[in-house]
């Protein structure tokens, strides 16, 4: 086990120091994909949201950029999502991963 693995996600002082440890929590292939999904999801809803006005495509965005994410950790990576003790970070962390899948820096 690496010692970013084994850190505790609150003692990282800056979102850099913090990102690293991130990545070695999506090293499942699956999990990363699920949060990209989950992610692309939360987009289209937020569309939604501006365009008609239904506030409960807030609420979608929320329940498909989490469910799918914490499916990911629970079911294939085997850990506690990042969320529950650095959830800034972590939702920044979200989308750093997403940008750097598109730009083909993680592999999809």
């Amino acid at each position: 086990m690496s010692s970013t693995t084994a850190a505790d996600p609150r003692s990282f002082k800056t979102f850099a120091e913090f990102y690293p440890f991130y990545l070695s929590e999506h090293s499942n292939r699956i999990c990363r994909r699920l949060h990209f999904i989950g992610s692309t999801l939360a987009l289209v809803c937020l569309g939604m949201l501006i365009a008609t006005g239904r506030p409960q495509y807030g609420l979608y965005a929320l329940v498909c950029g989490y469910a799918f994410a914490w499916v990911g950790h629970f079911v294939f990576e085997k850990n506690k999502p990042a969320t529950f003790k650095r959830p800034v970070y972590s939702f920044i962390g979200d989308w750093f991963m997403y940008r750097d899948i598109w730009l083909g820096r993680i592999p999809f």
